[in-house]
């Protein structure tokens, strides 16, 4: 069952257009991936898909519903959860108060993700709990703006650029979560550069080139076919 379905998106800034026609699905439970070098589209198509850029044609559905022209917050509402690039935590609230500020069960999950199951998650958190946002590594932060998105309880984890510029520690602990919330069966629409990672994480790879879809597929075909996939990501 399709989850998210993007059907013919094209977006941009002002009069520049960036994406020409988008398709891509996201299956309930499943984890699909965007690549592509950097400028490609990546983040603009999924600024799009949260309602955070507007589209300029093309539709956005999400659980049996037409989100293309809903504003952010009520897509956020209706259970996607945005892990956006450069964390945007809040500075000036504790990591406790990040994570509660806009903690919400709407859906009524039966296994809510509650403070105590973040911090199960990463219990770096839990230790760090009374401390500022401003007074985190980089790291910590990705695992706090990973964690306000999990307190939302979505049905659809989004992040961009998950693991960039991150220490390798750090980076293999956010994998891990990664893929302990995929056995969840969580479902994810996921920017990142590392491709082995990501092919044992995904299920599903989509590749963007100058705003179009140049390749797509599973895990098996990406690893058939890395050197052409390799050739669009510059690699």
């Amino acid at each position: 069952m399709a989850l998210l379905q993007v059907q013919g998106l094209q977006a941009g800034y002002g009069a520049s257009r960036v994406l020409h026609g988008i398709d891509l699905t996201v299956g309930d439970g499943c984890i699909v991936t965007l690549l592509g070098k950097n400028g490609m589209g990546k983040t603009t198509t999924l600024k799009s898909v949260m309602g955070l850029l507007p589209k300029q044609a093309g539709g956005v559905h999400f659980a049996g519903r037409d989100i293309t022209r809903m504003a952010a917050f009520e897509v956020a509402r209706l259970g996607l959860g945005w892990v956006p690039e450069g964390r945007q935590v809040f500075p000036t609230l504790t990591v406790q108060e990040n994570l509660v500020a806009t903690a919400a069960n709407r859906h009524g999950a039966t296994q809510p993700f509650t403070l105590q199951r973040v911090y199960g998650f990463f219990p770096r958190l839990a230790e760090r709990a009374a401390n500022l946002g401003n007074q985190l590594s980089g790291g910590e932060q990705q695992m706090l703006a990973i964690g306000r998105a999990l307190m939302t309880n979505p049905k659809l984890l989004v992040l961009d650029e998950a693991t960039e510029g991150l220490a390798p520690l750090v980076r293999a602990e956010i994998w891990r979560v990664l893929g302990a919330l995929r056995a969840t069966g969580m479902a994810m629409l996921v920017v990142d550069k590392n491709l082995g990672a990501l092919m044992d994480l995904a299920d599903q790879h989509v590749v963007l080139e100058k705003g179009r879809v140049v390749w797509q597929g599973d895990s098996a075909a990406l690893r058939a076919d890395q050197a052409t996939v390799q050739g669009h990501l510059g690699l």
